[in-house]
């Protein structure tokens, strides 16, 4: 059990082999048709969904209020090892979020009604949205400032302060955006609009 459990891998593997039994079980007569291929985008959807939120509200929750609580001797452990690999699976992860929504949208023939707020769309629509630009904001605002505020790239100290504040900003946009975004995605086919 350790070996499965004591590395993340192994305990990835573990679940990904566990995942695919229970759907062969449940799902084996639709192996290979739409509806099944279907069910398997939105599971990745979701996966990588709650990665992402997860990172984000693990950032906004834990790492940020308690970093002024931390010893200066101690802060490298966050800024140089901690939040670098949580930044990297915080920003794939929303990239294959969006990724694996837009080609449920695609397969199931709503990408361009969900995206422009067609009836009976609308719902999931503005989720897409809020979704599209939180992942913009990761990879193109949090990201490249995150990178100057744990001295990844050069940046002075003024720069990495600032970088550090327009970081945490965007971070709180995408807390706040996440929690309406969440509604639209569990709300579609729920809500008549």
């Amino acid at each position: 059990m350790d070996k499965i459990l004591g590395n993340l891998h192994n305990t990835l593997i573990a679940g990904l082999v566990l995942a695919v039994i229970l759907f062969l079980v449940l799902h084996l007569g639709n192996v290979g048709e739409g509806v099944f291929w279907s069910m398997i985008f939105r599971w990745m959807h979701t996966f990588f969904g709650v990665l992402w939120i997860g990172l984000l509200y693990y950032f906004n929750f834990v790492q940020i209020p308690n970093m002024p609580k931390i010893p200066d001797e101690q802060k490298p452990a966050i800024s140089k090892v901690i939040a670098p690999a949580a930044l990297f699976f915080f920003r794939w992860a929303a990239a294959l979020t969006v990724l694996m929504g837009l080609i449920i949208a695609l397969q199931n023939g709503y990408i361009v009604e969900g995206l422009t707020f067609q009836s009976p769309f609308v719902v999931i629509g503005i989720g897409m949205w809020l979704g599209l630009v939180m992942a913009f904001n990761v990879w193109f605002i949090i990201w490249p400032n995150q990178k100057k505020a744990l001295g990844m790239v050069e940046a002075d100290a003024d720069a990495k302060k600032k970088a550090a504040r327009i970081a945490m900003l965007t971070s709180r946009i995408n807390t706040l955006l996440s929690i309406p975004m969440l509604y639209c995605m569990i709300g579609q086919g729920q809500i008549p609009v």
